[in-house]
């Protein structure tokens, strides 16, 4: 089956609970391709659509589709967030999910982005029949796939295996986090769980990360919906370092299968010194075995492994705890309008900077 053709049945799926229990028979499910991901999009301009590809009536392969208009024109943009989710070792696989989406950009879709984990150090992340990374690249070629200049998500992250005791855990880290974690108890670091109605105090402290590290974040709203619905569905979890009860840190994790995602982080630009943000990775990572987690996933490294990378210290910081640094293939785009997808992705993204850059200088 690796390297022929594979005969498999597509079939839309319009329920939550059966979308979801097929998705966690498939290898690696992600939290982007669940249901309530894509409702929580629904409700910012996205449409969702979900296909499953059965095999002798047995989930092989799955795709959650993000549909938005282009404004008033009559094309729109198809984007598979962290999918399609299938054995990426099966070459038929492969063959079967593109031909449905090329399918899809035929019909009046300017191009469809897929972004599956594609490990490149698959052996070094223990997979049990790592995939054929040429044979891949190869394949997605000859079908006019391309790799995309616009990453959505992260390619490459930081994973935790967390199928070892603690004190292994603990082991793993390098001596500084090791040091900090226990810095931050002994200077009077508490962690706590939060809830709802913490939301706005962690968007706070969310918003001063932004303002320190130079990223742009969304409104309050964007947040409150889809934290309060993960929250809501117990597949996300809010933990908040305080110092005498006033919230200093704060992580946000979500949890899908045997995976937890560290999603969002923030801190206050007070008493980091105190270490908060060690503390609270080392209770989440504590938390993620508790809830039957074997991968923590630290969402995001730099695209270079470079200290020239505004995510170095970033990505500093998630090494220090132990984990092992996953290169991805990234996200991928299928168009049937080149010169479209050219003015798109190149031409406008171009002339919203020298107008952004006009901007700044007119106001000085």
């Amino acid at each position: 089956m690796a390297n022929g053709q594979t005969s498999c049945q597509v079939i839309p799926v319009a329920d939550r609970e059966a979308w979801d229990s097929a998705l966690l028979q498939l290898p690696r499910p992600h939290v982007l391709q669940t249901w309530d991901w894509g409702a929580f999009k629904e409700r910012w301009g996205w449409q969702a659509t979900r296909w499953l590809w059965l095999q002798a009536g047995r989930p092989v392969a799955a795709a959650q589709l993000l549909r938005r208009r282009l404004g008033r024109m009559p094309l729109s943009i198809v984007y598979v967030p962290k999918g399609p989710l299938f054995d990426i070792a099966e070459l038929a696989l492969w063959q079967a999910v593109l031909a449905a989406l090329e399918a899809e950009a035929r019909r009046g879709v300017l191009f469809v982005k897929i972004d599956p984990d594609v490990p490149l150090n698959a052996a070094d992340e223990g997979m049990a029949t790592p995939p054929d990374i040429t044979a891949i690249r190869d394949l997605l070629r000859r079908r006019g796939w391309r790799l995309s200049a616009e990453q959505i998500q992260f390619k490459n992250t930081v994973l935790l295996d967390l199928t070892a005791d603690e004190e292994t855990l603990l082991a793993r880290m390098k001596p500084k986090t090791r040091y900090n974690i226990r810095l931050a108890a002994r200077r009077g670091v508490a962690v706590r769980p939060g809830g709802s109605e913490d939301l706005a105090a962690f968007y706070h402290l969310y918003r001063i990360t932004a303002q320190r590290d130079g990223f742009i974040i969304r409104p309050f709203a964007y947040y409150r919906d889809v934290w309060s619905q993960f929250l809501a569905a117990g597949r996300a979890h809010l933990l908040l370092a305080e110092l005498e009860g006033q919230p200093i840190a704060g992580l946000l994790m979500f949890v899908f299968g045997h995976t937890a995602w560290y999603m969002y982080g923030a801190s206050d630009n007070a008493h980091r010194e105190r270490m908060p943000s060690h503390l609270l990775q080392w209770e989440a990572i504590r938390l993620a075995r508790r809830l039957g987690c074997t991968r923590y996933d630290m969402w995001g490294a730099p695209d270079r492994l470079d200290e020239s990378d505004p995510m170095w210290g970033v990505y500093r910081f998630k090494a220090g705890f132990g984990g092992q640094t996953v290169l991805g293939l990234g996200a991928c785009d299928f168009t049937t309008f080149p010169v479209g997808y050219y003015l798109y992705t190149v031409v406008m993204p171009r002339l919203l900077a020298v107008m952004r850059m006009t901007a700044r200088a007119a106001a000085v």
